[in-house]
């Protein structure tokens, strides 16, 4: 059976979501964080990496956000939101599919390290990447175009919940709070997020 081990405010919740919009049957394992924010050894155990997300499926444990996601989607998911290199979208969702964890959540990370150890933020990249997808959803409804597709999953974390860890303004992002007001409509999306932080909701605007 296929089994997300979620890890409490993590990267983890986007395997949730995924699964309710493919309406893919999985089981949950929850495992919080210790008091200085590590995962616990419980978790780090699961798999060499010790890190969110891991799922399990009979005798296969599987890291990596981008991994992880595509594995669901061509084994259970029948190829649902991927695109294809037939479609015209193809290269806008490949692009924002990985620009989330290859760009955007890196850049948050070093501001948050650099926040941490006192030092000045690392803006640049953070205040580039946000400007590219303001301007982006200025021109499209979703990541990949006018279609919902996994991008718009990997890009929902660090619009959320490492948004709101980094303390980012985007009062003046028309566009992006629009385009998480969407996302904020989709019911699979409303019912992943309250069994994955049903404390600590993300933050949407």
């Amino acid at each position: 059976m296929l089994t997300i081990h979620h890890l409490g405010l993590s990267q983890s919740e986007r395997i949730i979501w995924l699964c309710e919009e493919l309406g893919v049957a999985y089981g949950l394992v929850r495992y919080e964080r210790e008091p200085t924010m590590a995962a616990p050894p419980a978790y780090k155990a699961l798999h060499p990496l010790g890190t969110a997300p891991t799922i399990t499926d009979g005798d296969l444990t599987l890291a990596e956000t981008c991994a992880v996601a595509e594995y669901i989607v061509r084994k259970y998911g029948n190829g649902k939101l991927f695109l294809g290199p037939e479609h015209k979208d193809f290269a806008q969702f490949l692009f924002w599919y990985h620009y989330a964890n290859g760009t955007v959540l890196p850049a948050l990370m070093m501001d948050m390290t650099a926040k941490r150890a006192g030092a000045p933020p690392m803006t640049g990249r953070t205040d580039l990447a946000y400007k590219l997808i303001e301007d982006h959803l200025g021109k499209a409804t979703w990541f990949a175009g006018d279609e919902f597709t996994a991008a718009d999953i990997m890009m929902g974390f660090p619009l959320t919940r490492a948004r709101m860890i980094s303390g980012i303004d985007i009062s003046t992002m028309p566009n992006l709070r629009a385009y998480l007001q969407r996302v904020s409509e989709r019911p699979a999306y409303r019912k992943a997020m309250a069994i994955a932080e049903p404390n600590t909701p993300p933050t949407l605007k």
